[in-house]
């Protein structure tokens, strides 16, 4: 089975409930799924074990690596439960938050977290059920909270707290999340998404406990991780603009902004970047977005960003396969206006400085262009030529070939690039002939076409790209 995308940006597309099947599974990758996430927030060992074999399973029967996400949970701060499941408020209206066991009521509310307690200072806003809810700390003691209600209409169990503008002391990975890790390191998982970043030191933490086993993806969902992103960006493999906690901790006018500087910080480094969280969230219900919703993922994409990403719309909704083919759709309808191209062209990274495998790309990049190549292919151990050519944003596939499946799962959240996994060519001429025989093999050229190759020189050895060369297809 050979599958051809027509579009550059990649989807990631959450399991879930819905998608659960082998069956709709392969109707997702189908409709245009190139990578999949496991929320590790649910389900066994057992039940992730089955979905990572039902994903390898699917892969091998197209014969096109699909990157994995394992996505942890990460430190989530709830409020406790009440007396009657939840509680009515009004503006105004004052509150009790503490330690207590005791289940809440109309005048106290169970934060079983201390470290809120002694980190927020009298004046600081706490925000419930992704901001629905908020509140004004009054009064603080050494074990409780007295706040007034600023907005709101109720609270119920479990609903999770937002702090804004508060680096709390606590870790960014739980037990829950250490035990999961390792889990989805065992299970072979491409990529981990790290939930709740909020500075440098926890992404060290996180790549110590990796040890190379999988990269590593860092979820913004804190202002304070967005004050050190240059640091973060230097640690990490990749960035998720993870919009839900960002959107509440943040002024929602201010995400727009935000956004658009991660993915243009992740592009000029050539590190992959998702945006992220309710682009279609009408379709978990309908089988048509909004147009608003329409509009926010050719944002993304106008801004660059190597991938978009659906939660709940493939996890839960009524339609996971339709919201697949319209994300689909508008991503194929930006890459082919012209205004697109206009806005990858003005921002293509700086060439001043450039090591030779930088250099090479960029080169590989405009010679594509001069030529009318079909395709752009690299020959890589790493993976580090395709994340290269890939900042450039280039109209053409970028064929990477490899013989590393890990490699080829991983490129798969990658811009434009077609992962392929071939056998190891020992010598030049090989090379070339390989490349022009995969090329046609999978449909991205015929005789006649012309394709720009990239590879190193001596083989195999990481980061050495020094080589461009074109080469006609037979």
């Amino acid at each position: 089975m050979t599958i051809k995308r027509n579009r550059h940006t990649k989807i990631l597309a959450t399991l879930g409930p819905s998608s659960d099947t082998k069956d709709v599974l392969m109707k997702l990758v189908l409709a245009g799924v190139d990578n999949v996430r496991m929320n590790f927030s649910h389900g066994t060992p057992e039940d992730h074990k089955r979905r990572f074999d039902m994903i390898r399973e699917i892969e091998q029967e197209t014969g096109r690596p699909i990157g994995i996400v394992a996505d942890l949970q990460g430190p989530k701060l709830r409020v406790g439960k009440f007396r009657d499941k939840k509680i009515a408020l009004s503006e105004g209206m004052e509150l009790r938050f503490d330690l207590s066991d005791e289940l809440g009521d109309e005048t106290r509310v169970q934060l079983p977290h201390p470290e809120i307690i002694s980190t927020v200072n009298v004046g600081d806003r706490l925000l419930m059920d992704d901001g629905k809810v908020r509140v004004i700390i009054k009064e603080k003691g050494d074990d409780f909270l007295v706040v007034t209600v600023a907005a709101g209409v109720a609270l119920s169990n479990n609903k999770g707290v937002n702090v804004p503008n508060v680096t709390l002391p606590i870790p960014a990975l739980t037990e829950k999340d250490l035990r999961d890790l390792e889990t989805a390191l065992d299970l072979g998982a491409d990529w981990i998404a790290h939930s709740f970043v909020q500075r440098p030191e926890d992404v060290a933490e996180c790549q110590r406990l990796i040890a190379g086993r999988a990269k590593h993806i860092v979820k913004l969902e804190k202002p304070s991780a967005l004050e050190f992103l240059d640091e973060i960006l230097a640690l990490t493999d990749a960035i998720m603009v993870a919009r839900g906690d960002l959107g509440v901790e943040i002024p929602p006018e201010n995400v727009p902004a935000a956004q658009k500087r991660i993915v243009r910080a992740c592009r000029t480094l050539g590190k992959p970047v998702i945006v992220a969280t309710q682009m279609l969230e009408s379709m978990i219900e309908s089988p048509q977005p909004t147009r608003a919703e329409a509009s926010d993922v050719a944002t993304a994409i106008y801004d660059g960003t190597d991938c978009v990403m659906l939660s709940a719309e493939t996890a839960a909704g009524a339609y996971p396969v339709e919201a697949v083919k319209m994300m689909d759709r508008i991503a194929q309808s930006v890459e082919k206006d012209g205004l697109y191209r206009r806005i990858m062209d003005a921002d293509h990274p700086a060439t001043e400085n450039m090591n030779t495998g930088d250099s090479i790309t960029a080169a590989a990049f405009q010679v594509a262009i001069d030529v009318d190549a079909k395709a752009i292919v690299n020959y890589t151990t790493s993976g580090s030529t395709a994340l290269r050519t890939a900042r450039h944003r280039p109209t053409v596939p970028i064929l990477c070939l490899t013989e590393n499946t890990t490699i080829a799962r991983r490129l798969s959240l990658s811009y434009g690039v077609r992962p392929i996994v071939t056998s190891d060519v020992k010598n030049f001429g090989a090379m070339v002939s390989s490349a022009c025989e995969i090329a046609k093999a999978s449909n991205y050229a015929n005789a006649g076409d012309r394709l720009v190759i990239t590879a190193g020189v001596p083989f195999g050895t990481v980061g050495s790209t020094n080589i461009l060369h074109i080469s006609t297809v037979e």
